[in-house]
């Protein structure tokens, strides 16, 4: 079992910056690949970026790749998501989530999800 919780959202101003974390609780979390996904009211949820469970690989959507960074740092249980250069399309909930020893984009193959996190970025 492992439990999941965002914090860092927030509202900014297009072209801001903002990370988000997401600390994992359980056992193993060095054996879960990582993702990111986002909801925009009244759409469906999209895959934004993933890691590895090593750290050493990583993949963005094409909407954020250039100005998203994923990371995660195994010792504190952690993975963080750096957001720069943000867009008013950014604005969504940002939720992470857990997938035992996959490396993956798909939504349905992850295992475990936080409760999300809203980030808002104003024009």
């Amino acid at each position: 079992q492992v439990q999941l919780v965002e914090s860092g959202g927030g509202l900014v101003q297009a072209g801001g910056s903002l990370r988000l974390s997401c600390a994992a609780s359980g056992r193993a979390f060095n054996n879960y690949g990582m993702g990111w996904f986002r909801q925009a009211p009244g759409k469906e949820r999209e895959f934004v970026a993933a890691i590895k469970w090593s750290g050493g690989l990583t993949n963005y959507a094409d909407s954020v790749k250039g100005r998203f960074t994923v990371s995660r740092d195994n010792a504190k249980n952690a993975v963080y998501l750096q957001m720069n250069s943000l867009k008013p399309e950014d604005t969504a909930v940002y939720y992470c989530a857990a997938a035992w020893a996959r490396f993956t984009a798909g939504a349905h193959t992850y295992d475990y999800w936080g409760q999300g996190t809203q980030v808002t970025v104003s024009s």
